[in-house]
């Protein structure tokens, strides 16, 4: 008789990882994840700000072309793509002026006031005077130690490449403009379900509300504080006082820091020009008491339950993007927090993000989209 082959052993199973040693390989690919987008961020930040900005204003006027695209002239309507174009060149020519301006008066207050520089270690030595002379000698060695002309250099330096950014940004919007009347279908295409794209649709939908409800009621904020101050400073018959204006305007939409900034850089101006210790405290507190009254009262105010997010979490944002795109991150740094809280409030992993990112514990819900929608 044949005797049987003998059966070969089975292979050994696998072991499956322990608990312990997947948790910190998870751990372990999550910080490498958020140090590679770190990294991309920091490096292409130009580019991105550019799409940021531009994201922000073709969502501002996308629903205005749509409007404009429904007027009939006669029997027929105006063509979407006259729409795109009229739009296009209103938002070029807007974001070019606006650029000028604010790159003009930046430059004339920081001219002016490095042209001044040189007496601010006497002037402030000059104020506490009545303390003695080691208080005179302590405070003249102390402000020599702050390099203010060259912090101020910096941001000229900053606030020159406003204009490159302008015409990178009218060159995105144009892009988005090409491509907007195809947005719902590769929305629907990318989805795979017409159902999850009109869902999707309406988040992107209630993100846009939100931001331009932000950006408008900023806008009026900010155009009223700019022009008290600028009242400030004509009563007070400072030299720059429409550049302060236009400052105090253009940083007032970084929220807490700006109307800080604005504030000092009135008074700074004030004492550089003046030379009065009185004076320059007067014109302090005026313009604090108006950046406190339009800040801290009249924009919550308005704001109401619009923007619902957590005044620490604006802070976080604020400090994040302002380290990873300096200036220019600390003016997206809403937008940006509002479009995050209201994605991750609406996918089941990401909620607890949302809960805490918002104003009272609450996120918002299918019913805000429904109710929106």
């Amino acid at each position: 008789m044949t005797r049987p082959e003998p059966i070969a052993d089975a292979p050994a199973p696998t072991a499956e990882p322990a608990p312990d040693f997947r948790r910190t390989r998870t751990v372990a690919q999550l910080i490498i994840a958020f140090a590679v987008v770190l990294f991309l961020l920091v490096q292409a930040r130009f580019m991105l700000i550019s799409l940021a900005t531009a994201i922000i204003l073709f969502s501002l006027t996308s629903d205005a072309i749509t409007f404009i695209a429904r007027v009939r002239i006669g029997p027929a309507h105006i063509p979407n793509w006259l729409a795109s174009i009229t739009a296009l060149l209103l938002i070029s020519t807007a974001l070019l002026s606006v650029s000028t301006v604010i790159l003009l008066q930046a430059n004339t207050v920081l001219s002016t006031t490095l042209a001044y520089i040189d007496r601010a270690p006497e002037a402030l030595a000059a104020m506490v005077a009545w303390l003695g002379p080691d208080a005179e000698m302590a405070v003249r060695a102390a402000v020599a130690t702050f390099d203010v002309a060259g912090y101020l250099r910096a941001l000229a330096g900053q606030a020159g490449s406003l204009m490159q950014g302008a015409v990178l940004v009218i060159l995105f919007v144009g892009f988005l403009f090409a491509e907007r009347i195809w947005f719902d279908t590769k929305l629907e295409s990318l989805l795979g379900d017409q159902a999850q794209a009109a869902r999707a649709g309406r988040i992107i939908s209630s993100i846009i509300h939100r931001v331009n409800y932000y950006l408008l009621v900023k806008t009026a904020v900010s155009a009223i504080t700019g022009l008290m101050v600028y009242g400030v400073a004509r009563g007070f018959g400072l030299d720059l006082a429409g550049p302060l204006g236009i400052l105090t305007f253009v940083l007032n939409y970084i929220p807490a820091i700006g109307s800080i900034i604005a504030t000092v850089l009135v008074a700074l101006v004030a004492f550089v020009q003046l030379a009065d210790g009185s004076l320059t405290l007067a014109i302090l507190a005026i313009t604090g008491a108006i950046q406190f009254l339009n800040g801290n009262i009249i924009d919550p105010m308005l704001m109401g339950r619009a923007l619902r997010v957590s005044s620490f979490g604006i802070m976080i944002s604020l400090t994040f993007w302002g380290a990873v795109w300096g200036i220019p991150g600390m003016f997206l740094a809403v937008p940006i927090m509002v479009g995050l809280m209201i994605v991750c409030s609406h996918v089941p992993g990401l909620r607890a993000v949302a809960v805490l990112l918002s104003r009272e514990g609450l996120a918002e819900s299918e019913s805000d989209l429904e109710h929106r929608g």
